[in-house]
């Protein structure tokens, strides 16, 4: 029967004990061991106390540190207001790096102070990671650093410390002064941070990242014109005087006393173009900051709409909300990402110049949680199939780079076959009709009626049914279930009938 073996002698058969020399040299080895841990060997100091303790000296270490936590995103920023708030007259900073062993966790400024519990560090040229802040731009950022400052209110330090594998945190903490002059010299960075935002003005995209926060990446502003929406004059009329009217006549909308905040859902089935029209109004909008989200970071909305806040006037885009609208899993503490978007769009003022713009391909699913919390949305608007106008237009747009050689009769035949079609079902018949061209005579000369024509055939053939559920033609969005992205791959509809507000099938 087995157990736990007690009473063992310390040396077993095929071992011995530990000559002199082995003694010396394993004395050796953890007497440099514990240097590097930090542990006191004949009364030395760590070089990163040392400092820290030297510059605030026996008043500055009974003194509290004061810690301030940021978005991950806002670490360009801080670099920003830290490169400004260094250069200001009167004001002496010097820079350490300070380094820790590969794996180790984060620090923080009070073990510096005081010299416990103290992980292994060292003193080292600062490092920095380089960040974007701006479109083809970017700025060394401190990923941990001490700064040791003289200024008129004493001296003091600040630790510095960016995000690292096993701490996913920006935070900036201040020892050596009284709490008060602590808060205001966190205040004062907190002030040029938003006066230097390098966000302001932008187009950025938002999307999470692994370590649970989002990351901001800069876009180029898309370069989509009026005459490339192809949507109803009235409709087209209603969207820009919503999002641009308002942004034009701000100032005498304010002086009269009227709101500025306003929200704008576009709804229809996939492919109609809500998105082409969102990116025709973040091109029209260069004076906005303007916050992109889909996906998964809608569950940022929050912490985006402070952002926005903070950069007014701002355009805050949320794609697709029904794919997440009642899925608790994206948003904080559990609640539906839906509940979150109405919560920060009721936060922001109403003389915020804020415009938030959902698309969304299922309106059923959003509209009674709109209706029970009214003033949210100002406007919801339509994104309709195109008819027989709109889809001669669109194949004019999309064949304008193409060698077309047709007919008025070919344009009319392809305008009458291609009846309850989407934006997206035209671009790629477009596409393959240059196939077609390209299969027929090896390098592209001309695109004829025949090739349009045979390009229609071919998409729609019956063997083609997913394909144009792919490019959104025949999907009743109200049949499809709530969270499933859209157009849902081998669900298609024979037939859909229009009706005010909606489709069915």
């Amino acid at each position: 029967m087995g157990g736990v073996a007690t009473g063992a002698s310390e040396t077993g058969p095929g071992t011995s004990a530990a000559g002199p020399a082995e003694q010396r040299e394993f004395a050796a080895g953890l007497r440099a061991l514990l240097e590097w841990l930090q542990a006191p060997v004949g009364g030395t100091r760590n070089e990163v106390v040392a400092l820290v303790q030297d510059t605030l000296g026996p008043a500055g270490l009974e003194r509290s540190v004061v810690a301030r936590q940021l978005p991950l995103f806002e670490q360009v920023n801080l670099q920003a207001a830290l490169d400004a708030w260094t250069r200001a007259d009167g004001r002496g900073v010097e820079v350490r790096g300070v380094v820790l062993p590969p794996h180790f966790g984060g620090l923080d400024l009070q073990q510096l102070v005081t010299g416990e519990a103290l992980p292994p560090v060292r003193l080292s040229a600062p490092s920095v990671v380089d960040l974007p802040d701006g479109p083809g731009s970017t700025r060394a950022c401190l990923k941990l650093a001490l700064l040791v400052v003289t200024d008129a209110t004493g001296r003091y330090v600040l630790l510095v410390q960016g995000p690292n594998e096993h701490e996913p945190r920006l935070t900036v903490e201040v020892a050596g002064l009284p709490v008060a002059q602590a808060q205001a010299v966190l205040a004062e960075l907190d002030r040029l941070r938003r006066e230097l935002n390098v966000y302001r003005g932008r187009l950025v995209e938002v999307t999470p990242t692994p370590m649970g926060g989002v990351e901001l990446t800069f876009l180029e502003p898309p370069g989509t014109v009026r005459e490339d929406v192809v949507l109803p004059e009235p409709v087209l009329d209603r969207i820009e005087r919503h999002a641009l009217g308002v942004a034009e006549h701000r100032d005498a909308l304010a002086a009269a006393g009227q709101h500025l905040k306003r929200g704008l859902l576009l709804y229809g089935p996939p492919g109609t173009g809500k998105t082409h029209t969102v990116r025709y109004l973040l091109g029209r909008m260069s004076g906005y900051t303007r916050l992109l989200l889909t996906g998964r970071s809608l569950g940022a909305v929050g912490s985006m709409a402070e952002l926005a806040r903070d950069l007014q006037p701002a355009v805050v885009v949320l794609e697709d909300v029904d794919l997440v609208a009642a899925d608790r899993s994206f948003g904080p503490g559990g609640s539906p990402v839906l509940f979150d978007l109405l919560d920060a769009m009721d936060g922001a003022a109403p003389d915020a110049d804020l415009l938030f713009v959902l698309t969304t391909n299922r309106a059923d699913l959003l509209e009674p949680a709109l209706a029970a919390r009214p003033g949210r949305v100002d406007v919801a608007v339509e994104v309709d199939l195109p008819d027989a106008a709109a889809r001669r237009r669109l194949l004019d747009l999309y064949g304008s780079g193409v060698p077309l050689r047709v007919t008025e009769a070919d344009l009319t035949a392809a305008v009458e076959r291609s009846d309850g079609v989407t934006a997206s079902f035209l671009r790629e018949l477009l596409r393959r009709a240059v196939l077609e061209a390209l299969q027929e005579q090896g390098r592209l000369t001309a695109v004829t009626g025949r090739h349009l024509a045979r390009a229609l055939d071919d998409l729609l053939d019956s063997t083609q049914q997913v394909t144009r559920t792919l490019l959104g033609v025949g999907v009743d969005p109200a049949t499809l279930p709530a969270g499933v992205p859209e157009p849902v791959p081998g669900v298609a509809w024979t037939s859909v009938r229009r009706f005010r507000g909606g489709y069915r099938p």
